[in-house]
């Protein structure tokens, strides 16, 4: 569904990637993990367009520099970790702006627009919410409404940027398992960066791990969250058990005295 060959981007005199390379298949699900500054958002930025630099992109089999941005957002969903809301905007109409990549310049939404925007809010069950301010809704709903603008969007690749910060354990749990139902019934390719490592393991098929804008490990969650890597690219002392075949991470406290 997306690939990427040497992708370098710099941000003013610092280089943040640094000849990333990376495939994704379609309907699979990858997670970026990785130190603070490591290169995580930027790299969803690039897959979305909102972040240049240097190497070859493919979207959906097609070089991403022959896309209009209404194409390639036709393509690309991204839910962002702090996402520009306007003021007052209420839930529906915000849903709605997903639909922008398929309305055309100075047309009005059409029946099929707001079909998308009301299963949107169906499947994610907001239609009691459709007229609220969305600064007036707790962080769990307000999750879910920027997943719903992303499925009205209609893009078969939807990146998420931290989709559970600052959210409790119970609203982390009901976003990752919506977002997998959703990509299982769709057919979606999700890439997701998530600072949770247990949760990243637990959801994600493959994950990556970068530091200082590089790839340093690739694979399944066992073979990328090990004691050794994590106290190599994170500087954590931790333990690491399995569960149902899944890394969980526990960070060790140090001993005193």
């Amino acid at each position: 569904m997306i690939a990427c060959t040497g992708v370098t981007v710099s941000l003013g005199d610092k280089t943040v990637l640094d000849g990333i390379d990376l495939a994704v298949e379609k309907g699979e699900w990858l997670s970026i993990v990785g130190p603070n500054g490591a290169g995580k958002t930027t790299l969803l930025r690039y897959f979305a367009g909102l972040a240049s630099g240097a190497g070859e992109l493919s979207i959906d089999g097609r070089p991403a520099g022959s896309l209009t941005r209404r194409q390639r957002a036709q393509l690309v969903a991204l839910v962002p970790q702090v996402p520009i809301v306007p003021e007052g905007a209420r839930v529906f109409e915000y849903v709605m702006l997903g639909r922008t990549p398929h309305i055309r310049p100075l047309a009005m939404e059409g029946p099929a627009d707001v079909a998308a925007v009301k299963e949107a809010l169906e499947r994610l069950e907001l239609e009691p919410f459709i007229d609220r301010v969305i600064t007036t809704l707790s962080g769990g709903e307000r999750q879910r409404v920027l997943i719903a603008r992303a499925l009205a969007q209609g893009s078969p690749l939807v990146l998420l940027d931290e989709p559970t910060t600052a959210l409790d354990v119970g609203h982390q749990q009901q976003v990752l398992e919506l977002v997998d139902r959703l990509r299982r019934e769709r057919g979606l390719t999700v890439v997701s960066t998530m600072h949770d490592l247990t949760l990243a393991g637990q959801y994600a098929e493959r994950l990556v791990l970068l530091d200082e804008g590089r790839t340093v490990v690739s694979g399944s969650a066992s073979e990328v969250l090990t004691e050794a890597n994590l106290a190599r690219y994170y500087g954590a002392r931790v333990r690491i058990i399995h569960d149902s075949g899944h890394p969980v991470v526990l960070p060790l406290r140090e001993v005193q005295g």
